[in-house]
């Protein structure tokens, strides 16, 4: 997939030998999701009031970036392996600025609603295609550069970089469009993008591991039951992430944008303070007590009665939910061989972006109904089921036989 056997075998181990050029590679996921941060908070009302489409709509323009993601993660996958990962990543920071682009058109054509609808929903799908590039290349970019003894590591370090973008990108995303308005929001998704690019034209790229890769399926067939594990347990990240402004509005309290920063910062958090317990106590353990604490967090959201509950609520979701993907990440690609392991990756993925995707939806059927509290309370439950699954993975790999399963 990336660098060769020998390369790897003489890296120092040291930690700063190790840190740094996982550092290098993961700063596009950072600029990559500071960009999806931006409208994260303010492209729902946008939809909602200015535009005058439904809650159910603005779900939707949320959505539609999770479905370009979910679409194009296996090619991606398969283009990481064959290509390259630097290209990859140089491709998604292209779309990125594509997505900058029609969203400023959009924004310019609000009194024209359809079609400022229109060209949002594409911009949307070249953000989640962007999306599905950078965070695959990045986490392949780096295994490719320190071993893959040190995926846990390369993929924590990713999820630290994409949830700080997301916390630093949902506030700042509400200053800007106070300031300057919505239209500036992809002004300077365009402008951030201009000052990557270059960066990551001038880093090394890593070779391409040579091997026959393993048929799609068999990789698919290994990945599928921790993906859905993983997307049992985004569903509440996702109604948070879309729903979090509307649920605030609709109780009259101020500081959305500042819960989706709250819960981003015990996310990078907890990322740093309990990322080595993921070899210490094995994936499926750190996977299992992290959808508990998410779903205390969804309940406490779920039953607020103050903006600073349901901060407190949103902070235990980001506590818990932030070590899901690397926990069960390293389980789902450990047994799978090198030059595979990006489509692997690239499969895993693709059910974060399947809970993303419905929850927009989703959650607003369940608003029309019920109100936005209830959108929490079903998100709960499904990272209570995340924990019968993750059980039931952790009892089927103890019977299994040892080496690779594809």
């Amino acid at each position: 997939m990336s660098d060769s056997c020998s390369s790897t075998a003489t890296l120092p181990q040291r930690r700063g030998a190790v840190i740094a050029p996982i550092l290098g590679t993961v700063s596009f996921s950072f600029a990559t999701y500071i960009n999806i941060g931006l409208a994260l908070a303010v492209l729902p009302g946008f939809v909602h009031h200015t535009l005058g489409y439904s809650a159910t709509l603005a779900g939707l323009a949320i959505s539609m970036q999770y479905l370009a993601t979910l679409l194009s993660r296996p090619h991606v996958g398969r283009m990481t392996d064959s290509l390259g990962p630097k290209l990859t990543v140089l491709s998604g920071l292209v779309l990125c600025a594509v997505s900058g682009g029609l969203l400023l058109t959009g924004a310019l054509l609000a009194k024209h609603a359809a079609l400022s609808l229109g060209v949002i929903l594409l911009s949307r799908l070249a953000l989640g295609c962007a999306e599905s590039c950078v965070g695959t290349g990045a986490i392949t970019w780096g295994m490719g550069q320190v071993g893959h003894q040190h995926t846990a590591r390369v993929i924590s370090w990713n999820g630290v970089a994409t949830y700080g973008g997301l916390a630093a990108g949902a506030p700042l995303g509400v200053l800007i469009a106070q300031r300057f308005g919505f239209d500036a929001i992809g002004a300077t998704t365009v402008l951030l993008m201009l000052l990557a690019l270059p960066l990551a034209r001038r880093r090394p790229a890593t070779a391409v591991a040579v091997g026959e890769r393993s048929p799609f399926r068999a990789v698919a067939a290994h990945v599928v039951p921790y993906g859905m594990g993983l997307a049992l347990g985004s569903i509440g990240f996702g109604c948070i992430a879309t729903f979090i402004t509307l649920f605030f509005a609709e109780r009259g309290w101020a500081g959305a944008a500042g819960s989706l920063s709250v819960f981003g910062i015990m996310f990078v958090g907890s990322r740093f303070v309990f990322a080595r317990s993921i070899p210490r106590l094995g994936g499926y353990r750190v996977a299992m007590i992290s959808f508990v604490v998410e779903a205390l967090g969804l309940l406490v959201l779920w039953l607020a009665g103050s903006a600073l509950i349901a901060a407190t609520g949103a902070a235990l979701a980001g506590l818990g939910f932030s070590l899901v993907f690397p926990a069960l990440g390293v389980e789902a690609v450990q047994r799978i061989p090198a030059h595979s392991r990006g489509a692997a990756i690239g499969v895993f993925s693709v059910f974060l972006d399947v809970a993303m995707a419905i929850a927009g939806p989703l959650g607003g059927w369940v608003s029309a109904g019920m109100g936005f509290a209830a959108i929490y309370a079903f998100a709960a439950v499904a990272a209570l089921l995340a924990v019968a699954l993750t059980w039931l993975l952790h009892v089927q790999a103890q019977r299994a036989p040892a080496g690779p399963a594809a």
